[in-house]
């Protein structure tokens, strides 16, 4: 499995690339390639275009969640001429509509507006994408420190307290372990990591790369950590929703690698 950040909130120096507060990976596994998230805007397509990578040619659209900071940037996607029709894997919930201090802040294409242009493959139970690499469905909330609600989402008609239940991620199952891809962990990294192995086994975790949602240094973070060093988790890559103060704490508790676009990772 390779995979390649497309958009980050970082970028490195003298790497002429885009960055922006969203995320997209863009994933090769097992001769398919998928692309998880899209970002904020078009970015994602500027960057693979300067990184000479194909999103003409992409198996499928993985969504972690139904944040405009993950999906805004599909429709740049799908007005781009020649493209075959999209499959989109994602939560039943992705695309309801989401807002937050008076802000919209979900998918700007509805699950009816998608459904008339693409393939769309919603499921809150687990999809293996390929014989390895596999998309979690709900994840459930079952570690304690791990309570997040953002803003509200319409539920028959009503705007609810919303607990991003949309929220997943992926995760390779490699020869030497579980490999774990995410887009925020609004559903909480550690949740996370016990649905994937409950789903893929009990397996060593010999990495994570994603967004984790964590900001302040506070109990939860502390917790968090002590975790992940629990899991004996080989290496993490916090991106994204990470702050520069939540990524000092893990550095000095544990192996932490910088992430920004254009970082690439191959895992067997």
């Amino acid at each position: 499995m390779k995979l390649k950040v497309l958009t980050d909130n970082y970028t490195y120096i003298d790497q002429y690339y885009l960055g922006e507060p969203g995320l997209s990976i863009y994933i090769e596994a097992e001769g398919k390639k998928f692309l998880l998230d899209t970002g904020y805007s078009d970015v994602f397509l500027r960057n693979a275009a300067k990184m000479q990578i194909n999103l003409k040619a992409l198996d499928g659209i993985i969504f972690s969640h139904g944040h405009n900071d993950h999906t805004a940037g599909l429709p740049y996607l799908l007005a781009e001429e020649g493209l075959p029709k999209q499959k989109i894997i994602a939560h039943p919930l992705c695309f309801a509509p989401k807002r937050a201090d008076g802000l919209d802040i979900g998918s700007p294409l509805s699950r009816e507006k998608l459904a008339s242009c693409c393939m769309l493959n919603l499921s809150g139970s687990p999809i293996h994408l390929t014989e390895h690499l596999v998309f979690l469905g709900q994840i459930p909330r079952i570690v304690p420190f791990e309570n997040n609600v953002i803003g509200e989402t319409l539920v028959d008609g009503k705007w609810v307290p919303d607990s991003v239940l949309d929220d997943t991620a992926l995760v390779w199952q490699g020869k030497d372990g579980l490999f774990i891809i995410t887009g925020c962990s609004h559903s909480g990294i550690c949740n996370i990591v016990e649905q994937a192995v409950k789903v893929c086994g009990d397996e060593p975790i010999t990495g994570i790369i994603g967004g984790m949602h964590l900001f302040a240094v506070d109990d939860k973070l502390e917790q968090t950590i002590n975790y992940l060093q629990s899991k004996h988790v080989t290496k993490l890559y916090p991106c994204h929703c990470v702050s520069l103060m939540a990524k000092a704490q893990m550095i000095n508790a544990m192996p932490v690698a910088t992430v920004g676009v254009n970082f690439s990772k191959e895992v067997e």
